[in-house]
């Protein structure tokens, strides 16, 4: 008769488990969900056009109606090396009106601004101003390459090239400090790795989980400004 430590029986119980969650879930780390014990950042930045294409009707009116929207922060999330915290607390402290209101030029959906705050911001260990000051930080020291800003047509581009454009565009960022994500057919995300400084830093994990499609297409900015 074989006979299991209980040591290899929570590796299978954990193996199992990791297969019914979220990839970076599995691997969790000693810290997990303990608010500001971190290692570093991701600064995602949503390509609006595919988000309000895959929405549909769904697509909140703020951001998919007539502004001009390229790249708006999708969040900063709080990282392990390997795996990440989500949810650290819950019920999260609650957000005032005038918090939601001054992030709309970036994260422009309230709702959004919400459920980043309760799933990442939270993990930050910091308060909700001090987090949203530090989005806005993080936002600031990445520049959109000029391609990016306000294509009025159609872009097919590879993953690489568009780690290249934001590489040339920001001094000391590497290719393994960012990463690119897509659809089926669409660019969805550029991530972007910092250090808790809001340095660049090379992140290994948010890589392996890159596009690995040979091209994607980038639909044109919506709307005519205002």
């Amino acid at each position: 008769m074989l006979r299991c430590s209980w040591m290899t029986s929570l590796r299978i119980l954990a193996l199992v488990l990791g297969l019914s969650l979220p990839l970076g879930a599995a691997a969790q780390d000693a810290r997990q969900n303990a608010p500001g014990k971190f290692d570093h950042y991701v600064l995602s930045l949503s390509w609006s056009p595919s988000f309000c294409d895959a929405a549909g009707e769904r697509a909140p009116q703020m951001q998919c109606g007539e502004r001009r929207y390229s790249f708006v922060v999708h969040g900063l999330w709080p990282q392990y090396e390997r795996g990440f915290p989500e949810y650290c607390q819950v019920p999260a402290p609650r957000l005032d009106r005038n918090t939601v209101s001054a992030m709309l030029d970036l994260m422009p959906a309230p709702r959004l601004v919400f459920n980043q705050w309760d799933k990442h911001g939270t993990c930050t260990g910091l308060a909700p101003r001090a987090y949203f000051e530090t989005v806005r930080k993080a936002r600031a020291v990445v520049k959109i390459p000029s391609e990016y800003l306000e294509p009025t047509g159609e872009l097919t581009v590879t993953p690489e090239e568009v780690e290249e454009a934001f590489v040339r565009a920001n001094p000391g960022m590497s290719r393994a400090s960012v990463a690119v994500t897509c659809d089926n057919r669409r660019l969805r995300e550029v991530r972007v790795c910092m250090s808790r400084e809001l340095g660049f830093q090379e992140c290994p994990e948010v890589d392996r989980r890159a596009c690995r499609r040979e091209r994607v297409v980038m639909p044109p900015v919506r709307g005519q400004g205002s």
